[in-house]
């Protein structure tokens, strides 16, 4: 599956979140993502991650294994994406190491999560602040495949367009680079 998403900076945050409100139930979880690389920076180099995540939320705690290639859309530097659920992060961690990746950057994401339907589709839609990282953005994602990415995107920028994000706010900024560019 591809993971078809648009991010963007949001200029009117409360003004975003009472329209999500409408729309569906915000839940709120802090992140924890870890990203993993060989030493000779491989992932990275060919646009691929891999990613430990770890969800705090008002449930309890959730962890993931993700896995993305290469991007198949520049302009929205959308991804393949492989996801499982883990039981035991710590595990995960270890055996990644074991395997001959490290850890190349570690942050945390504050989010506000939103499930609808939207033009015929299952969006997620996500507020994000990064403490490291000025701003508020907006994450639009629906899953789709190969051929059915451009429509899945067009429908994305209209979603987006209904919030009041425009296109000049669009950004395919990673937060990684960001991050690591505020630590230095």
């Amino acid at each position: 599956m591809i993971e078809a998403e648009r991010k963007a900076r949001v200029h009117d945050p409360e003004g975003v979140m009472r329209q999500l409100d409408a729309r569906a139930s915000g839940r709120s979880d802090v992140y924890r993502d870890t990203y993993y690389d060989d030493p000779a920076g491989t992932l990275e180099k060919e646009d691929r991650e891999l990613r430990v995540r770890t969800v705090h939320g008002p449930d309890g705690t959730l962890s993931f294994l993700t896995y993305k290639g290469a991007r198949v859309d520049e302009a929205s530097g959308s991804k393949p994406e492989d996801e499982t659920g883990v039981m035991d992060p710590d595990a995960v961690h270890a055996i990644l190491r074991g395997l001959g990746y490290i850890p190349v950057i570690a942050f945390e994401k504050r989010c506000r999560n939103y499930k609808f339907d939207a033009r015929g589709r299952e969006m997620v839609a996500t507020l994000v602040r990064v403490p490291e990282i000025e701003g508020t953005f907006i994450e639009l994602e629906t899953q789709t495949v190969e051929g059915d990415l451009l429509p899945a995107l067009d429908d994305i920028l209209a979603v987006l367009g209904e919030l009041g994000i425009s296109s000049a706010d669009l950004t395919t900024e990673l937060y990684t680079d960001a991050v690591r560019a505020r630590r230095n």
